[in-house]
């Protein structure tokens, strides 16, 4: 497996599982750009510091990258953020979009900041930066893109609708890219990462219940997420397009899409009496419960 010659651009590379990927892609030898623009967990602040750790981390081994810390969520940044990769190593052959914030709140609780704040960053930004990508992509008619989604987007959780709605939105996206870049040789594929840090720290350990399994959990470490995506961006998975993986310490899942499960239909057509009387009735055993992710992913990490 290997990146040799390759450029990639990483998004959120200044810690977790961002700092990860970008380091695995450096070692396998791509250069890498690392954009980050270093602020807190829920959108505040700026620094170059974490950047410049990753950066350093990957010089000390004998990799090469350069810095961007321009924000994804803005159209024209993310036109600097690819035209930094061109600049500083002639050419752009993958694009991880894993930059996210979270600004959890309950529903009926979550305000229009809250909701355009996260979608900006995970939803528009992977657009933002992936277009920006497009036409390079294209002329060139190669490339790689890997999107970071969710398990609380695919599956469900509690009080992240902005979050949820976020990572589905990025679902659609990658298909889409997919499909129409396929003929340009162009692949896009998504992760779900479980790993423990910033964005799973504040998981309760009160019991001794929630302390043992959040001991657990802290064993998923960013590390573990990176080789899939490593594996996605070479040439050797150049048949692997449209798909969603999820990664939880040693275990690598191929996740569904959604798929017609069941039907109903009657030749005279439907009422919503006749609805409520057959159809309901019929597709209700089939119908999927209100599950969250750590409803379905109930065993310990393997």
């Amino acid at each position: 497996m290997t990146l040799d010659g390759k450029v990639a651009i990483v998004t959120g590379a200044g810690g977790g599982i961002g700092r990860a990927i970008a380091i695995a892609m450096a070692q396998a030898g791509a250069a890498v750009v690392i954009n980050d623009v270093g602020v807190s967990l829920t959108g505040e602040g700026g620094s170059a510091t974490p950047a410049e750790e990753t950066k350093a981390t990957i010089e000390a081994s004998g990799g090469r990258a350069v810095i961007n810390i321009d924000s994804v969520a803005d159209w024209d940044s993310a036109q600097r953020i690819v035209q930094s990769a061109v600049d500083a190593f002639g050419r752009l052959d993958v694009v991880v979009n894993n930059a996210g914030i979270l600004r959890d709140a309950f529903f009926h609780k979550m305000t229009p900041q809250d909701w355009a704040s996260v979608i900006d960053v995970h939803l528009n930004g992977s657009f933002y930066v992936s277009r920006a990508a497009a036409e390079i992509f294209r002329q060139q008619e190669s490339g790689a893109f890997v999107h970071m989604t969710s398990t609380s987007g695919l599956i469900g959780n509690n009080a992240q609708a902005n979050y949820s709605a976020a990572k589905m939105g990025i679902l659609g996206l990658s298909k889409t890219i997919a499909l129409d870049m396929q003929r340009y040789n162009v692949r896009s594929n998504c992760v779900a990462p479980f790993a423990w840090g910033r964005m799973t720290a504040n998981i309760k350990a009160e019991t001794p219940d929630q302390i043992k399994r959040v001991e657990t959990l802290k064993q998923m470490t960013p590390e573990k997420n990176a080789p899939l995506v490593v594996a996605l961006a070479s040439d050797a998975a150049s048949a692997i397009n449209g798909q969603v993986f999820a990664v939880r310490r040693n275990e690598i899942f191929l996740m569904s899409q959604s798929r017609p499960i069941r039907s109903v239909q009657r030749d005279d057509g439907w009422t919503p009496e006749l609805v409520q009387q057959h159809a309901l009735p019929t597709l209700l055993p089939s119908m999927l419960p209100l599950d969250r992710s750590q409803d379905v992913f109930t065993w310990d990490p393997a």
